[in-house]
């Protein structure tokens, strides 16, 4: 039966709107959806628009309305970002006010008791210390193997490793700017002064970032090495290969 009935010859369903077809049962959804004469069919306007639209709708389309139309929606839509953009730039100002006179209050605050700003020192000295401790102590067997001037990639990826082992977020960014020689103490500034000073390397006092050929080198625990050879909070010193720890 159905055999029979998909060999019927039909005329298309748009027969009304001129179509002339007459094709079997079984290729009529193929015809219909490539029909020329489907009033459903999307057609896009040729007179400048190029709204697509249904055929039928062709004879009562007006350009000028629709890009009227098309206007004021985005005028709408700049409207809202403007609000929007005005809300923004308010909570923006309040939330700057409110830090200004949050950092006056605590100018009040220590101008009212110095010893708060020793005990904020304080405080902050004894993270280092606790995050320093939790290092594993290293020993570098190739000096010739140090970096002096890693790149911003190698940089990236050690400020994460100090990241991850708990360093605190106040000295992250100096112990950063401390890997690179432009920035390291005059007995390491240049090659030739580190070559010179290295038979005091051994007494550095060297921690181990975890994972990383890279050690730290706190000035909270080389207080014995001079004031040539190390840095506040401390020194990054990266290395190709010849870092180990000391178990």
């Amino acid at each position: 039966m159905r055999n029979m009935l998909s060999k019927l010859q039909i005329t298309c369903d748009n027969a009304g709107f001129g179509c002339t077809a007459v094709l079997r049962l079984d290729q009529l959804q193929s015809h219909l959806r490539d029909c020329q004469h489907n009033p459903k069919r999307p057609f896009q306007c040729e007179q400048g628009c190029g709204l697509e639209m249904p055929k039928d709708e062709v004879s009562s389309h007006n350009c000028i309305k629709h890009l009227r139309s098309v206007v004021q929606q985005q005028q709408g839509k700049v409207t809202d970002l403007d609000k929007t953009a005005a809300e923004h730039k308010h909570q923006l100002a309040e939330q700057k006010r409110d830090i200004q006179l949050l950092k006056a209050y605590m100018r009040a605050i220590r101008s009212a008791n110095p010893n708060l700003q020793n005990l904020e020192e304080t405080i902050e000295y004894n993270e280092i210390l606790e995050w320093v401790n939790s290092l594993q102590p290293a020993r570098v067997t190739r000096w010739g193997g140090m970096i002096s001037t890693p790149d911003a990639v190698l940089q990236a990826v050690i400020k994460r490793s100090l990241i991850d082992s708990g360093c605190p977020p106040s000295i992250v960014n100096d112990l950063i700017e401390n890997a690179h020689e432009r920035n390291w103490p005059a007995g390491l500034a240049t090659l030739e002064t580190r070559q010179m000073n290295r038979r005091y390397y051994e007494n550095y006092v060297a921690k181990r970032i975890p994972g990383k050929q890279a050690v730290v080198v706190m000035a909270c625990e080389n207080q014995h090495m001079g004031e040539d050879m190390i840095l506040e909070p401390g020194l990054v010193m990266i290395f190709a290969h010849g870092v180990e720890e000391i178990l």
